[in-house]
């Protein structure tokens, strides 16, 4: 199975290490010239990876209903994205607020930790590729048009960008 991956966030290289490892060929595609340009800002350039907070207690900190995200964090959880840092030779330390943070205290230690892991899962990666539409064919997910107008064909589409309508 071929899945287009649109996005080259964290939830993006999250989605792509996922479908790769369920055994789906995957391109990552990002319009960017790099992947996790925003994940490099976070935490003031540090990221705030996660919370040490059992699920439970996590859920109930979310504001709104958190109870939507149970059965997401029972499929990956903040053990889980630890576990994949450390894999990666990445330490992580608990900070106050119950804050993990990568013990380097900069953001691209974590990314670089996904890039390993995409590469680990034979993830094809591609930058500086924008997406421009969804090609279907009999209401199914058929393949993507690049703005190059190059057509990547898949059969599965992961959204993890803001997608906005062309006119």
């Amino acid at each position: 199975m071929k899945t287009v991956v649109i996005g080259g966030g964290p939830s993006g290289m999250m989605s792509a290490i996922s479908a790769a490892s369920k055994g789906d060929d995957v391109i990552l595609l990002e319009k960017e010239n790099s992947l996790g340009k925003k994940l490099l800002i976070t935490g003031k350039g540090r990221c705030n990876i996660t919370s040490s907070l059992n699920i439970s207690e996590f859920i109930n900190n979310v504001p709104g209903n958190g109870k939507f995200l149970f059965s997401c964090f029972q499929e990956f959880s903040n053990d889980d994205i630890i576990a994949l840092l450390k894999k990666h030779g990445l330490e992580v330390k608990n900070e106050r607020g119950n804050r993990i943070f990568p013990v380097t205290d900069k953001a691209q230690s974590v990314l670089d930790c996904f890039i390993e892991e995409l590469k680990e899962k034979n993830v094809n990666i591609r930058t500086k590729c924008e997406v421009v539409e969804i090609k279907t064919q009999n209401n199914e997910v058929t393949g993507v048009y690049l703005g190059s107008g190059e057509v990547v064909n898949c059969s599965k589409v992961i959204l993890a960008t803001r997608w906005k309508k062309l006119p």
